[in-house]
């Protein structure tokens, strides 16, 4: 039988403690954001140059032409020409109306409001529209010709609206806002305590 003395629990211990096993270990991060903007409104045509305001502009060409299409024939007041319309219209009048607002800088006038999110939703939900009327109206292409029309636009459309979507969620996701600037700074410091 083997006798260990009381004492030598504590020297391990000890021991442990000296190679480098702290008894502290505190992590901090400063997150520390800035945002610059511009409060005056004013006219700036520079966003079309953008890739927003490219996609914009594409969504506002490719609304209006499906909507031309689907008026131009006599059975546009069915549901599916009707439905066609609602959709195009809708994002007509809506993406126009931020342009509108992103060209004098209204947004980054207003930047409390969450307007990426605001279009996220709106360009995520429109995605799915068109590719319900475009489907419809690709169905109803077979007898009218024109339906067959807006419906590439409206596939077109879809695309559009989905790729502004995946840009605007990625934005969100970045921190950034819509209009001017915003830096994030992030510093991260360890301060560990040696054990005595």
């Amino acid at each position: 039988m083997v006798l260990y003395p009381l004492y030598a629990a504590p020297i391990v211990q000890t021991r442990m403690a000296d190679r480098g096993f702290p008894d502290q270990h505190t992590t901090t991060t400063v997150t520390s954001s800035s945002t610059t903007v511009q409060t005056n409104i004013r006219f700036d045509p520079s966003y079309i140059r953008t890739l927003p305001g490219m996609l914009k502009i594409a969504q506002i060409v490719l609304n209006l032409l499906g909507f031309i299409c689907i008026i131009a024939t006599h059975p546009y007041v069915t549901s599916r020409g009707s439905w066609f319309n609602t959709v195009s219209m809708g994002g007509f009048w809506f993406t126009g109306i931020m342009l509108a607002l992103y060209l004098f800088h209204v947004i980054e006038k207003l930047y409390r409001i969450p307007w990426l999110k605001i279009e996220f939703g709106f360009c995520l939900l429109w995605t799915l529209f068109y590719l319900i009327a475009a489907s419809l109206a690709a169905d109803y292409g077979r007898l009218i010709e024109a339906f067959g029309a807006a419906a590439f636009f409206g596939f077109c459309a879809m695309v559009a609206y989905g790729a502004d979507a995946y840009f605007k969620f990625m934005a969100i996701k970045s921190g950034d806002i819509a209009q001017g600037d915003r830096t994030v700074n992030r510093s991260t410091s360890v301060v560990t305590s040696p054990a005595y």
